[in-house]
This record gives C-alpha cells, structure tokens and sequence, in this order.
C-alpha cells in the first residue's frame, strides 16, 4: 500500500457498481441506461472536472474490480449496493477495509449502508426503516460550514425517492452534514463522514435504483464534494502499527501486527 497523492495531482476515483438492477428491470435500464455507476461517474467528472481521475467496475468483474493493484492507486472508492450484498466475497471486503484503514477515502451510497464493508467499519447493523412509494425527501443542511455542504441550496427538494428513517444503527458520527425529511413525518441522518484508521468514510442516503436521484444536480454535487473532502493527503499508504520505542528514539521503533507474543 504505497500510494501518494499531492493537492495537485488529480484525485483518483473509482466507482464500484453492483450494476445487477440495470440487467434485469426495464425502468431502471429506462432511467440509467449505461448503468448508475456511469451515471454516478459522469455527476463527479462534471463537478470536479481535470481535478479527477474517474473509473468505474462493478460487481461481476473479476474479483468485483477490485484488486490489490486497483486499490492501491485508488484514492476514495465510491460505492453503491443493494440486491447482491452476499455475493461480495469477503477476502475483497477486507482487502478495501486495509485500505480505508490506511487511508483511502470511501463514500458509501444509499442501500450501501447494508454493504459487508460498511457494516465491518461501523461495527453495527446498519439497519434503519423504509418504505418506497415513490416519497418525496427534502434534505436539510445542518452544517453550512463542511465542505462537503459547499455550493448546496438549504434546503433542497427531491421530489420521488425511498424512505429512509430512524432509527438508523450506526455509531455516533464524527460529522452530521445532511437531515432528510419525508411526506409521512420521518427524519433520516442522510449525510455524515466517520474517520476509521487514516481512512476518512462519507455516508450520503439519496439514490434509489427507481428514481432519477443521480441525474439532479444538487445530488451530484454532494457526491463530487464527499469524494473532495475523503481524499487523504499523505505521502504514501500504510495501516497504523503498534511501535515500540527506546526513550528518545523518536523516529525509530519495532512494529507489532495484533498481539504480541512473550
């Protein structure tokens, strides 16, 4: 895990798509008919234009698009899932949890939050309420001051999309961007960022696989800003070690992986 990254150097994004919804239902093929992970890519490419590096792969690649090379030059991996969960192998979900613990952004989307990696980084079930009939959702800011809030109206209105509501089992956040609001009087955190190791993790509610949600502007606009804000900058990638060290050797010591053996 030896990625660097500068403010200079265009930020490596990639997209990874469970890409099964557009293979077998029309509407949705109707509404995102080169797949929502290029739809998801083009909103980020529009936003952040020459300041990105965007690819995208899906589910079916070998080893789901991401292997150990891809990660590596990765700098956040956008992620959006919801009927094939399962079929995630598992040596994959730790491979993208090293990452994220050494340092590679991750911007979780939507039914994301019943994804094998995003349940191993919050430690929960990730659970929450919904309904889908065809609701609408106005998404409140409540905080002005984050970057990833920059250039949003306050508030704003998606006019069909899922319900999602409370209680949502997550942690605590370190950051609470986004509330959401819906017709039959539900509340959702739609919008926060965790730090997990010296990865930093942005979860964003709004895009069903039956709404247009990733064509409307403020969406995409969110979306660019949390893959801005997740990137970290250092000069290269490593998960945190236990180091021992001698009374003032500051910079060198003996690094432990797990417990240590007498």
């Amino acid at each position: 895990m030896s990625g660097t990254t500068s403010p200079a150097t265009p930020i490596k994004v990639v997209v990874w798509g469970e890409n099964r919804h557009e293979q077998v239902e029309q509407k949705v093929r109707d509404i995102y008919p080169t797949g929502m992970h290029t739809t998801i890519k083009e909103g980020i490419e529009e936003n952040l234009g020459t300041g990105v590096e965007v690819s995208t792969v899906t589910l079916d690649d070998p080893e789901h698009g991401l292997t150990e090379e891809v990660l590596a030059a990765t700098d956040v991996l956008v992620w959006w899932g919801h009927a094939a969960h399962a079929e995630v192998s598992d040596e994959v979900v730790e491979r993208v949890h090293q990452h994220v613990l050494a340092g590679m952004g991750l911007v979780v989307l939507h039914s994301a939050h019943w994804s094998k990696i995003f349940g191993k980084l919050m430690g929960t079930t990730c659970t929450l309420r919904w309904r889908s009939e065809e609701d609408r959702e106005i998404v409140w800011t409540v905080d002005p001051t984050h970057p990833i809030a920059q250039g949003v109206p306050h508030p704003f209105i998606i006019p069909a999309q899922e319900m999602y509501g409370e209680f949502f089992d997550v942690p605590a956040p370190d950051e609470l961007i986004f509330l959401s609001t819906f017709t039959g009087g539900e509340v959702f955190r739609s919008g926060m960022t965790y730090k997990r190791g010296l990865g930093k993790i942005f979860f964003f509610s709004p895009g069903d696989q039956d709404y247009p949600v990733y064509h409307q502007k403020e969406v995409r606009k969110i979306i660019a800003n949390g893959v801005e804000w997740a990137r970290t900058l250092r000069p290269g990638r490593s998960v945190p070690v236990l180091l021992r060290y001698e009374t003032e050797d500051f910079y060198n010591g003996r690094s432990y992986q797990g417990a240590m053996e007498n």
